[in-house]
C-alpha cells in the first residue's frame, strides 16, 4: 500500500472546498446529499466546516461488487432521502469521481425532485477515466488511475477507517481476492 494523500493534506483540501462552497452559497440554506457509503467520512468533516443553515441527506449508489477493482452496473437508491429538496440548493457529495457514471445518473434523478440548483463535490477525481460529459464543481484532489482506499473508500469492505488515502498494489489486491 502506498500513501497518496496524508491526513494533513486531506484536511487542508476539505477546508479549501468548504471555503469555496461557503463562498458560493453564502448564507442560503443548503441541502447536502452524501452518496453512501464512501462519502461518509468526507461528509462528516465537510459539514463541520460549513457555518451556514444546512440539511444533511443520504442516497446510495453502488457499482463495485465484492472483490472487484473495476466498476460494474450502477445501482441507485434515492429512497433514503428523508426531506423534500424542492426549491432548495443541493450539493451532492461523493468520495471519488472515477468514470463519472455515478454523478451522471444521480444528478438527473435528483433534478426530477425539483431543487433550485444542484452542484457536486468530490474528494478525489481520477485522471484519464471520465466516460461522461460532466465534471464535479468542487474537487479535493486529482489523482492517478490507481485503486485507492482509506478516508471512507474501501476494498472488499476493508480500509475505510484509514485516516489517509492510499493506493493498493496489485499483490495486495490479489491477496484480498483469495479470501
Amino acid at each position: 500500500m502506498k500513501v497518496l494523500l496524508t491526513e494533513d493534506q486531506l484536511q487542508q483540501a476539505i477546508r479549501r472546498m468548504a471555503g469555496e462552497i461557503a463562498e458560493h452559497y453564502r448564507d442560503r440554506p443548503l441541502t447536502i446529499v452524501g452518496v453512501m457509503i464512501g462519502s461518509i467520512v468526507l461528509l462528516a468533516d465537510l459539514i463541520r466546516l460549513l457555518d451556514m443553515p444546512l440539511r444533511v441527506e443520504l442516497v446510495q449508489a453502488r457499482s463495485y461488487r465484492r472483490n472487484s477493482t473495476r466498476p460494474g452496473p450502477l445501482v441507485l437508491n434515492l429512497d433514503l432521502l428523508s426531506s423534500d429538496v424542492r426549491d432548495r440548493d443541493v450539493l451532492l457529495v461523493d468520495d471519488i469521481f472515477d468514470t463519472g457514471h455515478t454523478l451522471w445518473e444521480l444528478v438527473p434523478q435528483l433534478d426530477e425532485l425539483g431543487p433550485a440548483s444542484i452542484r457536486t463535490a468530490v474528494l478525489l477525481r481520477k485522471q484519464g477515466r471520465c466516460e461522461v460529459p460532466i465534471q464535479p464543481d468542487y474537487v479535493g484532489f486529482d489523482i492517478p488511475d490507481a485503486f485507492v482506499v482509506g478516508y471512507g473508500l474501501d476494498y472488499n469492505d476493508l480500509y475505510r477507517n484509514l485516516p489517509y488515502v492510499a493506493a493498493l498494489e496489485s499483490g495486495e489486491i490479489r491477496e484480498e481476492t483469495g479470501r
